[in-house]
């Protein structure tokens, strides 16, 4: 990973840092009279490294993404691929782990430190080679530490995004507050109608920082996802890869996007440039 890449990959990151100070700070209030908000700061900052702890991934997120430990039919497809695709990585074999997202999509990610998902679905429909290029491919986003940006970027993410939901809850009791009594009160109905335009506007910030967050992220991912191709191939893999994107494109034809918020709403970029630009690398590899 560049250093130019490395500063992009944590654009998100900066870009969310000042709402999640203010998301934490709206939140203290109501705590103010006994806990000092530097505390809640240093709480914060230091639970967040958890999420790099191998034990805390395997015991925690895990569940919390719905992933599960490979059945021993799985295990038997994906074990000599994975230990394969390690020696060639020169990495040491107990450092990542494979864990299966029951899904009927095509799909597969990195996450935190550790953990590398697939779907039950990738895994039954994939030819060998297939499947272990897409191993390859996200093995090689920890390879290239673009996970670390991004697990950052949702632990800064999580006091934003309480923070709306809270909102949006909140909004919907005054706006029931004023339907249940605000025809037999005109106070009551001015009273609630301007908390619920209050609490809305609130709520607006801190989802527009979510989504901008989510947008600037999704922009800086094309550069993480062409690196961790170029590792990919230069691991011996990008053949592999290669057919597993063309089994993605046989199965869903995705339109080119067309306009700047099309494109930002794209989190990666397409099979085809990809399949084009691993070709390009395997013809090249010096590229």
């Amino acid at each position: 990973m560049t250093q130019r890449s490395a500063l992009l990959a944590f654009l998100p990151v900066v870009a969310m840092a000042p709402f999640s100070v203010l998301a934490l700070f709206v939140l203290w209030l109501p705590f103010s009279f006994w806990v000092p908000f530097v505390w809640v700061l240093i709480g914060f900052a230091a639970t967040g490294p958890l999420l790099f702890v191998r034990r805390f991934q395997i015991l925690v997120l895990t569940p919390i993404m719905g992933a599960r430990v490979p059945t021993p039919h799985e295990e038997a497809a994906i074990a000599p691929l994975w230990n394969e695709i390690v020696r060639a990585s020169k990495v040491r074999d107990d450092r990542y782990v494979v864990r299966i997202l029951p899904s009927d999509e095509l799909n597969a990610f990195a996450c935190g430190g550790h953990l590398v998902v697939v779907t039950s679905f990738a895994v039954d429909e994939l030819t060998t080679p297939e499947l272990q290029g897409v191993l390859a491919h996200e093995l090689s986003h920890h390879l290239g530490l673009h996970t670390v940006a991004i697990t950052i970027g949702h632990w800064l993410s999580t006091p934003v995004v309480l923070l709306a939901r809270i909102g949006v809850f909140l909004e919907n009791v005054a706006i029931a507050a004023r339907e249940s009594y605000g025809k037999d009160s005109p106070a009551i109905d001015a009273i609630t109608n301007v908390a619920a335009v209050a609490i809305r506007a609130v709520s607006w910030v801190f989802t527009a920082a979510i989504r901008a967050g989510v947008a600037i992220g999704n922009l800086v991912g094309h550069g993480s996802e062409f690196d961790a191709d170029r590792r990919a191939v230069r691991m011996g893999f990008g053949r592999e890869l290669a057919s597993a994107l063309r089994r993605v494109l046989a199965a869903h034809h995705t339109p080119r996007p067309v306009g700047w918020r099309a494109r930002v709403a794209s989190s990666h970029p397409s099979a085809r440039t990809r399949v084009a630009r691993i070709e390009a690398l395997l013809r090249h590899p010096a590229r």
